[in-house]
């Protein structure tokens, strides 16, 4: 007699205070900007045992203080309902009251929940019941992945980057993500709607905790107009807000790599069992004023790399290096030679004590210390540099319900980011002197390990950015949704050697010179303010049966920089050819449709179909590094200035780029078989253009440089089956397999420079990306009883990503690019947890074992002449990497730790 559904449907310069007083000038000019990507809506229908419609219903989510009354057809909707899990109360006097419990809420899309109420002429006992989420979201036009809270709990990740690695169509190769083929650095990145990608290198610039994360997004498909500045996927995390009751919750764990030391090479087996260390505290309640809640959370996180070192040398320059070998004068102790030591946390105020009003703080930091692995200094670990991030995300939200059917958000941020990586912070600071630059032997002692000197890098990267967005969205009709949005980015990126280090011998002999701010050679740390502006109309439409999602994005974007008039001639050093002088680049602008359209075949099937079009700027630190011409004053008649270097040849900036272009076309079905088993297939084409490649300028005099231009392309074909498992009994799972061809005229922007640098092809051609995996596989499955226990293993699957053959004979010894396959690959990790129920509260032991079966190859590097991770046709040449560890995968890691949460 009861029907009860649930589911969705559908910078730099500035100190730190300086920049935060920035802010605060920003939050103040722009009242009118607003936020998305955090609400989701409830629809339903309430009807009587003779399924007849219900008017004056009152439906109600008390957790999140919103509700709404049936109209005449017995319909209701409830709008801006922040992401989460809820229970939903439904009354109506002379009818017996029911709550459904359990309701997930995702970030832009619809949950339905249809409820049959039995007639109670007098009060009886409420009834309450389970929501039952649909396995499969009929109405969505494209590929989302929603991972709840309660789903990133029972799974073995820590950080939100391991949830992003676990969804269908994500690579990794080389640190970067590869969604559905794109290039690293194609993939905006959110929290509470708003980006935290850093331009210079159009990464995330946050590091977030698993215990912070209400839900994930991860669309790998076509998206719609309210995301820009990416072309291949968004990663949406929503956080945690504050609670009506007091509750605190913790986490403490530890543990360590365990590995047969014997199967990695130069590698000794040492089990450290608190190289790992993981200390977290939340807080969440109601503050002293009125209707105020908070959420506070601190984390200590302390890793500790497998790799171990000897410290058999100081860095301090005493004697020759050979002499050096012969008597150590280190003091012999093991150290471990990557590390990482974190501090981060978040506070967030949420006030609603006017009626209609959402006034939401937030602040989230990051505080990263460590340094780099580098087995090349094993023996003198003090000579290496140090790396130290500080990220900051703060701002303010405001949201404002105009009606029922209609409200509006507000949003302002401040993105901060401040990077270095460096031995010591003073580039004139005397241990410089005093150690030199990183020294082997000459006889090879230890397969060419350093054995005195500093690494001489000094890097430096900060990013200031201020961002607002705006939001309205109307529910015009009940199948009738409009969003109206904006966004803006103010950018003060810095980068560049605060100081660059080089020993030279001149008739003072052997010595450290320094060169500091020394333009066009050495400019030091330069600043560049480009600004970005956007608007976008987003519609969502019900007809019938056909559920139509269609928009439009304008973008426009203004570098602020300047290039020579005339490229031929770009330092004014040819004599008698015309004179160049400096042109302000031009402001570029950019318009995106997108459509998307799902249609039910029948009750339990639908087909959807995706198309738009994905404008993003190149990173900012590639189009800006490298931009001063007049570096080219010294360019020789007949000479190319990319052969100076081969294998890492200069190439010139260029800030007057086109943003990259991506069309997307998507086809797919989507079935729920059973009630507890889905199925999504999709079909995907991607064509790839104006991507950053190089050109060659030839000059007046005859010389040639290269540049960065619009001139790289590719297109990736794919299809992606999924297959969900709801809980049966203990056991859930899901399985999703990816087939995909990635291809194109470079993996890399400067790849055709290096390829003409070492005097081979650079024409354009068609060849396999570096990250293009055929073959990809994830599998989770997960038995769990609720309040008792859950265990779930991850397996991953990766065919070989490509890497190009050597021949030892023959003209040439190399093949084709990319021609040659490295060996498949398979990861297991598991998650094992007890829960004790003590009160209003639980006790939970648990333990995690990452790489279960010690795998030691996975998409890592490959000896060009074999193709495999473990022996070389050329063991002389190869003497040194035979005998590196690196180039394996990370060892097994077992973790164990005791967590706690008290209140509701």
């Amino acid at each position: 007699m009861r029907e009860v559904s649930a589911g969705p449907s559908g910078p730099g310069g500035r100190s730190v205070p300086g920049a935060i007083a920035g802010f605060g000038v920003a939050l103040m000019l722009l009242p009118w900007m607003a936020a998305a990507g955090t609400t989701g809506k409830l629809s339903g229908r309430i009807v009587d045992p003779k399924k007849q419609p219900l008017a004056g219903v009152n439906v109600v989510l008390p957790a999140a203080r919103l509700g709404a009354l049936t109209d005449a057809d017995g319909r209701y909707l409830i709008l801006n309902i922040p992401a989460g899990t809820y229970d939903v109360k439904v009354q109506l006097l002379g009818y017996r009251a029911t709550t459904v419990t359990g309701v997930v809420i995702s970030a832009d899309n619809t949950a339905n929940v249809d409820v049959t109420l039995a007639e109670a002429p007098i009060p009886v006992q409420e009834v309450v019941v389970s929501a039952k989420r649909p396995v499969v979201d009929l109405h969505a036009t494209s590929n989302i992945a929603a991972v709840s809270r309660d789903q990133i709990r029972t799974l073995p990740v820590q950080e939100l980057q391991d949830v992003v690695n676990l969804q269908a169509g994500v690579v990794t190769q080389g640190g970067d993500l590869h969604f559905r083929g794109g290039r690293g650095g194609e993939v905006q990145f959110q929290v509470d709607g708003v980006s935290v990608n850093n331009a210079y290198d159009n990464k995330s610039s946050l590091r977030i905790d698993r215990s912070l994360l209400e839900e994930v997004q991860v669309i790998s498909g076509t998206f719609d107009a309210e995301y820009g500045q990416a072309m291949s996927g968004v990663v949406n995390a929503v956080l945690r807000r504050g609670t009506e009751k007091f509750r605190w919750d913790g986490e403490v764990l530890s543990g360590g790599f365990a590995y047969a030391g014997g199967a990695r090479a130069g590698t000794d087996y040492e089990f450290r069992p608190a190289g790992q260390q993981n200390y977290e505290l939340s807080a969440s309640g109601p503050l002293f004023l009125p209707k105020t809640t908070y959420l506070v959370s601190g984390r200590r996180y302390i890793f500790d790399d497998y790799l171990l070192g000897t410290r058999r040398f100081t860095p301090w320059m005493t004697t020759t290096p050979d002499q050096k070998a012969q008597s150590p004068d280190g003091d012999s102790a093991r150290v471990v030679l990557g590390y990482s030591r974190e501090w981060s946390g978040i506070a967030k105020l949420t006030n609603r004590s006017l009626k209609t009003i959402e006034l939401n703080y937030q602040a989230i930091f990051n505080d990263v210390r460590g340094r780099r692995a580098d087995w090349n200094f094993r023996f003198d670990p003090d000579g290496l540099t140090h790396q130290h991030t500080v990220s900051v995300a703060h701002g303010l939200d405001f949201t404002h319900t105009l009606s029922k059917t209609s409200y509006y958000d507000m949003s302002v941020r401040q993105n901060y980011f401040d990077y270095k990586d460096l031995a010591y912070d003073d580039a004139y600071d005397p241990r410089y002197d005093r150690a030199g630059p990183p020294q082997a032997t000459t006889t090879g002692y230890e397969h060419d390990a350093i054995v005195q000197g500093v690494d001489l890098t000094r890097f430096t990267q900060n990013t200031d950015a201020i961002v607002a967005k705006g939001l309205f969205v109307s529910q015009f009709t009940r199948d009738q949704q409009l969003k109206l949005g904006a966004d803006l980015q103010w950018q003060r990126i810095k980068f560049g050697s605060p100081g660059v280090l080089s020993f030279v011998a001149d008739s003072l002999g052997q010595h450290l010179k320094r060169y500091v701010n020394d333009p066009p050679q050495y400019p030091g740390v330069q600043l560049y303010t480009p600004y970005i502006a956007a608007a976008y109309a987003q519609q969502e439409s019900e007809w019938n049966d056909l559920h139509i999602r269609a928009g439009v994005r304008f973008d426009y974007i203004n570098p602020k920089s300047s290039l020579p008039s005339d490229l031929a001639n770009p330092a004014n050093s040819i004599e008698g050819a015309p004179l160049s002088h400096l042109v302000a680049t031009k402001r570029k602008t950019s318009v995106s449709p997108r459509v998307g359209i799902s249609y039910p075949v029948t009750r339990d099937a639908a087909l959807f179909f995706a198309y738009g079009h994905f404008y993003q700027m190149p990173a900012l630190g590639d189009i800006f590094r490298n931009a001063d011409y007049d570096v080219l004053s010294n360019l020789q008649a007949g000479d190319a200035d990319f052969t100076h270097n081969p294998g890492s040849p200069r190439v010139m900036g260029n800030p007057d780029v086109r943003p990259e272009r991506t069309v997307q076309y998507q086809f797919g079905y989507k079935q729920a078989l059973t009630e507890w088993l889905g199925l999504d297939v999709s079909m995907f084409y991607k064509d790839i253009r104006d991507l950053l490649g190089v050109e060659f300028i030839s000059t007046y005099n005859g010389a040639e440089y290269a540049r960065l231009t619009n001139v790289d392309f590719g297109n990736v074909t794919g299809v992606t089956i999924a297959l969900e498992q709801r809980r049966r009994g203990i056991l859930s799972s899901s399985l999703d397999y990816t087939w995909q061809v990635a291809q194109g005229n470079a993996s890399d922007a400067r790849e055709t420079a290096v390829l003409a640098s070492n005097g081979q092809d650079p024409r354009p051609r068609q060849e396999p990306f570096d990250w293009d995996q055929r073959h990809t596989l994830n599998a989770t499955v997960v038995a769990s009883r609720d309040n008792d226990f859950n265990v779930s293993a991850v397996m991953r699957v990766a065919s070989g990503q490509p890497y190009t053959p050597v021949r030892e004979v023959g003209f040439g010894f190399g093949l084709e690019t990319n021609s040659g396959r490295k060996p498949t690959s398979l990861a297991v990790d598991l998650r094992a947890e007890k829960v004790l129920r003590l009160g209003q509260g639980s006790l939970s032991a648990f333990s995690r074992v990452f790489n279960l079966f010690d795998t030691r190859f996975f998409n890592g590097y490959v000896f060009d002449t074999t193709g495999s991770p473990y022996y070389s046709r050329a063991p002389a040449r190869d003497r040194d990497l035979l005998a590196n560890p690196t180039r394996y995968y990370g060892p097994r890691r077992i973790e164990v730790g005791i967590s706690t949460q008290v209140g509701e």
